[in-house]
């Protein structure tokens, strides 16, 4: 099964754990809502009234968050255009994500969605039109020139494949003691995956169009920096203190790797200039706590500890992947052994995911 297919075939192991990792992707979206929102009024502000604004969230996902953005982006086109006074413009949106995601579970939460916009805004607001475009965004999804705003929100650090011919025996992604040639794997891999993305979108983003885009990264040059591959390191801990009592073989460690890729943003300007057709208009770099929104928990959440709480967050995240590999028998083992490895750690340390965030701004070329 391919990479990008295994990471969607689910979204944890039950309600509790996708409540919480939707705590932590609501703080990721909330980060970004600013550069959002500067975005879309100056795509508003920048020419005459517009008749129609198309807009693409890529990664959309099927949870609580599914429509949070949208919504937050229909708030700011209705009062740019009424501080305007200029006719609110008819919005088509594209929901896209993996074809196995739910989308119908996004369906089915469409009348209320319609209804609370209607009650919000009142017979101002324009029509809108929202459907879905199933696919991989390191290809072509929509048509040439199409596109006025694009969003995506904790996707861009997935690779759409393990990079190939890695030897990284006993860990699951980048570490301190990995060889060279792994970080030059994942590093390559990456590159590959973003300039395919940004190349697709360049097709298909009108000129002056814009990108909002937030992903997992790093501060740092260095790969191997804590704050970007510990979370990792903790589950290779727990996977090999398995396979010393026997639980699971340390082939099926050696053979697993994530496809994953925290950038810093040195590496993405790179390939943003390299591909040439967008200007980078600004970045940031937000730290967010691994127990992030937590504390203030209640019910079941609130009764867990910290380690508990960040094991269910990533279990939420990463489950599908090793159940594809492991077996679904080790799940709650694997898991409960992360989750003191992670309360011990947090009892050390403040350990802090960092998320950066980038407008991108489609450029006018000679030829377009």
């Amino acid at each position: 099964m391919e990479t990008e297919e295994v990471l969607h075939m689910n979204k944890g192991s039950g309600k509790t754990s996708y409540a919480m990792n939707s705590t932590v992707q609501d703080n990721i979206i909330s980060v970004a809502k600013p550069a959002t929102r500067k975005a879309i009024v100056q795509i508003l502000c920048s020419s005459g009234p517009m008749i129609n604004m198309t807009i693409a969230d890529l990664g959309c996902s099927s949870g609580p968050n599914a429509l949070r953005v949208i919504s937050e982006i229909f708030d700011v086109v209705y009062d740019t255009s009424h501080l305007e006074n200029r006719p609110t413009p008819e919005l088509l949106v594209y929901l896209n994500d993996l074809f196995t995601n739910d989308f119908n579970n996004i369906f089915q939460s469409l009348p209320s969605f319609y209804k609370k916009q209607k009650q919000e805004k009142g017979a101002g607001f324009g029509s809108c039109f929202i459907s879905a475009v199933p696919g991989s965004f390191y290809g072509r999804l929509f048509p040439s020139k199409s596109l006025h705003f694009v969003h995506s929100s904790s996707s861009l650090h997935w690779l759409s494949q393990v990079p190939c011919g890695l030897e990284n025996k006993g860990k699951i992604y980048i570490s301190k003691s990995s060889p060279k040639c792994v970080l030059d794997a994942y590093l390559m891999q990456f590159q590959n995956d973003f300039s395919h993305f940004l190349e697709s979108r360049s097709h298909e983003m009108v000129n002056g169009g814009r990108m909002v885009l937030s992903l997992m990264g790093r501060e740092s040059m260095d790969p191997t920096v804590p704050h970007s591959c510990y979370q990792w390191e903790l589950l290779a801990h727990a996977l090999m203190a398995m396979v010393s009592e026997g639980l699971v073989e340390e082939e099926n460690v050696d053979s697993f790797d994530a496809p994953y890729y925290a950038p810093c943003i040195e590496e993405m300007k790179l390939e943003i200039e390299k591909e040439g057709s967008f200007m980078l208009d600004s970045h940031d770099a937000y730290e967010i706590d691994w127990d992030a929104g937590t504390e203030s928990s209640s019910g079941s959440l609130g009764m867990l500890s910290s380690g508990e709480r960040v094991a269910r967050t990533i279990r939420a995240v990463v489950e599908p992947l090793f159940e594809s590999h492991f077996g679904s028998n080790i799940m709650d083992e694997l898991f409960r052994r992360y989750g003191e490895l992670v309360e011990d750690h947090l009892s050390r340390n403040r350990t802090k995911y960092i998320n950066l965030v980038l407008t991108l701004v489609k450029l006018t070329k000679c030829l377009d």
